[in-house]
């Protein structure tokens, strides 16, 4: 689970993580990515918009829980200081946990300048 302090809640925080950050898109959802601000003591940020497009309510919480499991075991691979913006698709809903989180780690090596691959779970 994500600790509360990792979590995004802001409006202003979503809106300059979309206009500032960097963008990388897949079928299943697009991370949008900024890079660590001046204050480096604050954990990395993560937050999550999913949209009526993606199915009723209990899909729409079952497809969030889920990507919000698998960024709890990777948030220690983002910087500190830095948010990350998961946009979900309609197609996430469908896909297994593997394919998601095959998909998340290799989103966040390409945001991350890393090669694909080395993203690890720890």
């Amino acid at each position: 689970m994500l600790p509360a302090s990792a979590r995004m809640r802001r409006r202003a925080d979503f809106a300059s993580t979309f206009r500032s950050g960097r963008r990388q898109a897949g079928p299943a959802f697009v991370l949008h990515f900024a890079a660590p601000g001046a204050d480096l003591a604050t954990p990395a940020q993560v937050g999550f918009v999913v949209s009526r497009a993606v199915g009723s309510a209990v899909v729409r919480n079952r497809t969030r829980r889920r990507l919000r499991h698998l960024l709890a075991d990777r948030l220690d691979q983002l910087p500190a200081g830095s948010r990350l913006v998961v946009r979900v698709n309609p197609a996430a809903a469908a896909m297994t946990s593997a394919a998601l989180a095959a998909q998340l780690d290799r989103g966040l090596a390409r945001l991350l300048d890393r090669p694909v691959g080395t993203v690890l779970v720890s």
